[in-house]
Protein backbone atom coordinates (compact mmCIF):
# COMPACT_ATOMS: atom_id res chain seq x y z
CA UNK A 1 0.00 0.00 0.00
CA UNK A 2 1.30 3.60 -0.80
CA UNK A 3 2.40 5.29 2.14
CA UNK A 4 0.64 8.79 1.43
CA UNK A 5 1.23 11.94 3.88
CA UNK A 6 -2.03 11.26 5.61
CA UNK A 7 -1.01 7.99 6.85
CA UNK A 8 1.73 9.55 8.77
CA UNK A 9 -0.74 12.20 10.40
CA UNK A 10 -3.00 9.36 11.34
CA UNK A 11 0.72 7.77 12.95
CA UNK A 12 1.27 10.19 14.80
CA UNK A 13 -2.69 10.82 16.15
CA UNK A 14 -2.44 7.20 16.80
CA UNK A 15 1.12 7.61 18.80
CA UNK A 16 2.21 4.69 16.60
CA UNK A 17 6.45 5.36 16.21
CA UNK A 18 7.81 6.25 12.56
CA UNK A 19 11.09 4.91 11.51
CA UNK A 20 12.55 6.73 8.33
CA UNK A 21 15.69 5.68 6.62
CA UNK A 22 17.64 7.40 4.27
CA UNK A 23 18.27 5.54 0.98
CA UNK A 24 20.52 6.74 -2.45
CA UNK A 25 20.22 3.67 -4.65
CA UNK A 26 17.39 1.79 -6.06
CA UNK A 27 19.16 -1.79 -4.20
CA UNK A 28 19.06 0.11 -0.71
CA UNK A 29 15.81 1.43 -1.81
CA UNK A 30 13.91 -1.99 -2.68
CA UNK A 31 15.15 -3.63 0.71
CA UNK A 32 13.72 -0.76 2.91
CA UNK A 33 10.81 -0.98 0.94
CA UNK A 34 10.10 -4.78 2.02
CA UNK A 35 10.59 -4.73 5.14
CA UNK A 36 7.60 -2.12 5.24
CA UNK A 37 9.30 1.02 6.30
CA UNK A 38 6.89 4.02 5.50
CA UNK A 39 9.51 7.00 4.96
CA UNK A 40 12.35 7.26 2.53
CA UNK A 41 14.62 10.26 2.62
CA UNK A 42 16.92 10.52 -0.35
CA UNK A 43 19.06 13.10 2.10
CA UNK A 44 22.08 15.22 0.75
CA UNK A 45 23.79 13.06 2.92
CA UNK A 46 24.69 11.49 -0.40
CA UNK A 47 27.56 14.23 -0.73
CA UNK A 48 29.54 12.41 1.87
CA UNK A 49 28.65 9.02 2.01
CA UNK A 50 28.22 8.20 -1.75
CA UNK A 51 30.03 10.36 -3.09
CA UNK A 52 32.82 11.47 -0.49
CA UNK A 53 32.24 14.81 0.00
CA UNK A 54 33.23 16.82 3.05
CA UNK A 55 30.04 18.11 3.22
CA UNK A 56 26.53 18.29 2.18
CA UNK A 57 26.80 21.76 0.13
CA UNK A 58 28.70 20.50 -2.91
CA UNK A 59 25.44 18.30 -3.89
CA UNK A 60 23.80 19.37 -6.88
CA UNK A 61 20.21 18.97 -8.23
CA UNK A 62 21.24 16.83 -10.92
CA UNK A 63 23.28 14.64 -8.01
CA UNK A 64 19.46 14.67 -6.05
CA UNK A 65 17.64 13.98 -9.94
CA UNK A 66 19.77 11.34 -10.46
CA UNK A 67 19.53 9.24 -7.13
CA UNK A 68 15.68 10.02 -6.24
CA UNK A 69 15.08 8.28 -9.65
CA UNK A 70 17.18 5.19 -8.62
CA UNK A 71 15.06 5.28 -5.10
CA UNK A 72 11.63 5.68 -6.82
CA UNK A 73 12.39 2.65 -9.34
CA UNK A 74 13.20 0.60 -5.92
CA UNK A 75 10.26 1.46 -3.67
CA UNK A 76 6.82 0.63 -4.36
CA UNK A 77 5.36 1.30 -0.81
CA UNK A 78 7.08 3.78 1.17
CA UNK A 79 6.67 7.84 1.31
CA UNK A 80 9.85 9.18 -0.74
CA UNK A 81 11.29 12.36 0.01
CA UNK A 82 14.13 14.60 -1.51
CA UNK A 83 15.80 16.63 0.36
CA UNK A 84 16.52 20.21 -1.88
CA UNK A 85 20.20 20.96 -2.15
CA UNK A 86 22.19 24.13 -1.09
CA UNK A 87 21.08 26.75 -3.20
CA UNK A 88 18.37 25.29 -4.88
CA UNK A 89 15.53 26.93 -2.89
CA UNK A 90 17.74 30.22 -0.76
CA UNK A 91 17.90 32.50 -3.73
CA UNK A 92 14.28 32.75 -5.39
CA UNK A 93 10.86 31.36 -4.32
CA UNK A 94 10.31 30.96 -8.16
CA UNK A 95 13.98 29.02 -8.11
CA UNK A 96 12.41 26.80 -5.69
CA UNK A 97 9.45 26.28 -6.95
CA UNK A 98 11.27 25.10 -10.30
CA UNK A 99 13.48 22.52 -8.50
CA UNK A 100 10.85 21.59 -6.26
CA UNK A 101 8.95 20.80 -9.10
CA UNK A 102 11.28 18.72 -11.31
CA UNK A 103 12.01 16.52 -8.20
CA UNK A 104 8.70 15.61 -7.71
CA UNK A 105 7.77 15.30 -11.87
CA UNK A 106 10.81 14.38 -13.00
CA UNK A 107 13.20 12.47 -10.48
CA UNK A 108 10.10 10.74 -9.04
CA UNK A 109 9.41 12.04 -5.18
CA UNK A 110 6.69 12.57 -3.82
CA UNK A 111 7.51 15.13 -1.94
CA UNK A 112 10.50 17.64 -0.84
CA UNK A 113 12.31 18.42 2.16
CA UNK A 114 14.04 21.86 2.81
CA UNK A 115 16.46 23.39 5.91
CA UNK A 116 14.86 26.26 7.98
CA UNK A 117 12.09 27.75 10.17
CA UNK A 118 10.68 31.27 9.67
CA UNK A 119 12.84 32.17 6.94
CA UNK A 120 11.96 29.45 4.34
CA UNK A 121 8.04 29.90 5.70
CA UNK A 122 6.80 31.63 2.37
CA UNK A 123 8.68 29.74 0.09
CA UNK A 124 7.20 26.38 1.76
CA UNK A 125 3.89 28.00 1.52
CA UNK A 126 4.53 28.58 -2.10
CA UNK A 127 5.76 24.80 -3.00
CA UNK A 128 2.41 23.44 -0.76
CA UNK A 129 0.22 25.61 -2.63
CA UNK A 130 1.30 24.09 -5.51
CA UNK A 131 0.40 20.40 -4.11
CA UNK A 132 4.12 19.77 -3.63
CA UNK A 133 3.84 18.26 -0.16
CA UNK A 134 7.34 19.69 2.15
CA UNK A 135 8.83 18.60 5.22
CA UNK A 136 10.68 21.22 7.00
CA UNK A 137 13.94 20.77 8.92
CA UNK A 138 15.32 22.59 11.64
CA UNK A 139 17.65 22.46 14.68
CA UNK A 140 21.56 21.60 13.08
CA UNK A 141 20.95 22.15 9.74
CA UNK A 142 23.91 20.81 7.92
CA UNK A 143 23.63 22.93 4.75
CA UNK A 144 24.89 26.00 7.25
CA UNK A 145 27.19 24.23 8.72
CA UNK A 146 29.28 27.52 7.75
CA UNK A 147 27.33 29.82 9.74
CA UNK A 148 27.00 27.17 12.81
CA UNK A 149 30.26 27.16 12.84
CA UNK A 150 30.26 23.15 12.80
CA UNK A 151 27.95 20.46 13.29
CA UNK A 152 26.66 21.76 16.76
CA UNK A 153 23.68 20.94 18.64
CA UNK A 154 21.33 23.60 18.73
CA UNK A 155 18.43 25.10 21.02
CA UNK A 156 20.64 25.01 24.49
CA UNK A 157 20.40 28.47 25.38
CA UNK A 158 17.03 30.20 26.13
CA UNK A 159 16.58 32.02 22.98
CA UNK A 160 17.62 29.92 20.95
CA UNK A 161 15.24 27.12 22.43
CA UNK A 162 12.44 29.72 22.08
CA UNK A 163 13.94 30.50 18.23
CA UNK A 164 13.20 26.73 17.32
CA UNK A 165 9.80 26.50 18.84
CA UNK A 166 8.97 29.64 16.69
CA UNK A 167 10.56 28.05 13.44
CA UNK A 168 8.03 25.01 14.32
CA UNK A 169 5.03 26.83 14.71
CA UNK A 170 6.06 28.87 11.49
CA UNK A 171 6.74 25.81 9.29
CA UNK A 172 3.32 24.26 10.61
CA UNK A 173 1.84 27.14 9.51
CA UNK A 174 3.30 27.46 6.05
CA UNK A 175 1.88 23.43 5.65
CA UNK A 176 4.34 21.40 6.10
CA UNK A 177 2.95 17.59 7.24
CA UNK A 178 6.35 16.87 9.07
CA UNK A 179 9.29 18.46 10.57
CA UNK A 180 13.10 17.01 11.20
CA UNK A 181 14.49 17.95 13.95
CA UNK A 182 18.33 17.34 13.91
CA UNK A 183 20.36 17.62 16.94
CA UNK A 184 18.30 19.35 19.56
CA UNK A 185 17.74 18.48 23.13
CA UNK A 186 15.63 15.53 23.86
CA UNK A 187 13.35 17.91 26.19
CA UNK A 188 13.07 20.65 23.93
CA UNK A 189 11.97 18.11 21.25
CA UNK A 190 9.56 16.83 23.26
CA UNK A 191 8.30 20.37 23.63
CA UNK A 192 7.94 20.87 20.13
CA UNK A 193 6.67 17.34 19.39
CA UNK A 194 3.73 18.42 21.91
CA UNK A 195 3.07 21.71 20.36
CA UNK A 196 3.04 21.23 16.76
CA UNK A 197 -0.08 19.03 14.98
CA UNK A 198 2.51 17.39 12.01
CA UNK A 199 4.64 14.43 13.18
CA UNK A 200 8.51 15.14 13.67
CA UNK A 201 11.25 13.30 12.85
CA UNK A 202 14.32 12.92 15.14
CA UNK A 203 17.77 12.62 14.28
CA UNK A 204 19.93 12.96 17.59
CA UNK A 205 16.86 14.60 19.37
CA UNK A 206 15.55 12.17 21.82
CA UNK A 207 13.03 9.21 21.66
CA UNK A 208 10.12 11.72 21.82
CA UNK A 209 9.51 12.72 18.33
CA UNK A 210 7.09 11.11 16.41
CA UNK A 211 9.74 9.23 14.72
CA UNK A 212 13.07 8.59 13.67
CA UNK A 213 15.15 8.98 11.08
CA UNK A 214 18.76 7.12 10.09
CA UNK A 215 21.16 7.22 7.56
CA UNK A 216 21.51 3.71 5.48
CA UNK A 217 25.55 3.81 5.55
CA UNK A 218 25.85 4.64 9.36
CA UNK A 219 23.46 2.36 10.79
CA UNK A 220 24.55 -0.73 8.92
CA UNK A 221 28.07 0.19 9.84
CA UNK A 222 29.58 1.25 5.79
CA UNK A 223 30.71 4.48 6.76
CA UNK A 224 33.58 4.88 8.44
CA UNK A 225 34.83 8.44 8.47
CA UNK A 226 33.64 9.25 10.83
CA UNK A 227 30.62 8.11 13.57
CA UNK A 228 28.01 10.94 14.69
CA UNK A 229 27.03 10.27 18.77
CA UNK A 230 23.08 10.16 17.52
CA UNK A 231 23.88 6.71 14.77
CA UNK A 232 23.49 3.33 16.16
CA UNK A 233 25.57 0.81 14.17
CA UNK A 234 23.10 -2.53 13.70
CA UNK A 235 25.69 -3.91 11.56
CA UNK A 236 29.10 -4.08 10.86
CA UNK A 237 28.91 -4.48 6.90
CA UNK A 238 32.14 -2.77 6.19
CA UNK A 239 33.98 -5.55 8.27
CA UNK A 240 31.76 -8.23 6.17
CA UNK A 241 32.76 -6.48 2.76
CA UNK A 242 36.26 -6.25 3.46
CA UNK A 243 36.65 -9.86 4.53
CA UNK A 244 34.46 -11.16 1.54
CA UNK A 245 36.79 -9.15 -1.08
CA UNK A 246 40.23 -10.74 0.99
CA UNK A 247 38.61 -14.28 0.08
CA UNK A 248 37.71 -13.39 -3.31
CA UNK A 249 41.11 -11.79 -3.84
CA UNK A 250 42.65 -15.20 -2.44
CA UNK A 251 40.53 -17.08 -4.26
CA UNK A 252 41.41 -16.01 -7.05
CA UNK A 253 44.77 -15.85 -6.67
CA UNK A 254 44.81 -19.77 -6.00
CA UNK A 255 42.80 -20.83 -8.72
CA UNK A 256 39.91 -21.42 -6.71
CA UNK A 257 37.76 -19.37 -8.11
CA UNK A 258 35.93 -19.66 -10.71
CA UNK A 259 35.21 -23.34 -10.10
CA UNK A 260 32.88 -25.15 -12.73
CA UNK A 261 29.66 -24.31 -10.69
CA UNK A 262 30.85 -20.29 -11.46
CA UNK A 263 31.41 -21.19 -15.66
CA UNK A 264 30.02 -21.93 -18.57
CA UNK A 265 30.21 -25.03 -20.17
CA UNK A 266 30.03 -25.83 -24.38
CA UNK A 267 29.45 -29.77 -25.59
CA UNK A 268 32.42 -32.24 -25.67
CA UNK A 269 31.11 -32.68 -29.35
CA UNK A 270 31.49 -29.18 -30.71
CA UNK A 271 34.72 -28.67 -29.22
CA UNK A 272 36.38 -31.51 -29.93
CA UNK A 273 35.01 -30.61 -34.00
CA UNK A 274 36.48 -27.28 -33.27
CA UNK A 275 39.61 -28.45 -32.15
CA UNK A 276 39.77 -30.75 -35.18
CA UNK A 277 38.96 -27.79 -37.46
CA UNK A 278 41.87 -25.48 -36.37
CA UNK A 279 44.42 -28.61 -36.43
CA UNK A 280 43.63 -28.54 -40.23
Amino acid sequence: MQITIDHLRNMKKAGEKIPTITAYDYTSAKLIDQIGIPLILVGDTLGQVVLGYGSTLPVTMQDMVHHTKAVSRGSTNALIVADMPFMSYQITVEDALWNAGILVKEAGAHAVKLEGGISVSETVKRIVSTGIPVMGHIGLTPQSVNQLSGYKVQGKTLDSAKALVEDAKALEQSGVFSIVLECVPAELAKLITDTVSVPTISIGSGKDCDGQVQVFHDMLGLFQDFKPKHAKKYSNLAENIENALKSYVSEVKQGIFPDDSHSYQIKKAVLEELRSDLKS
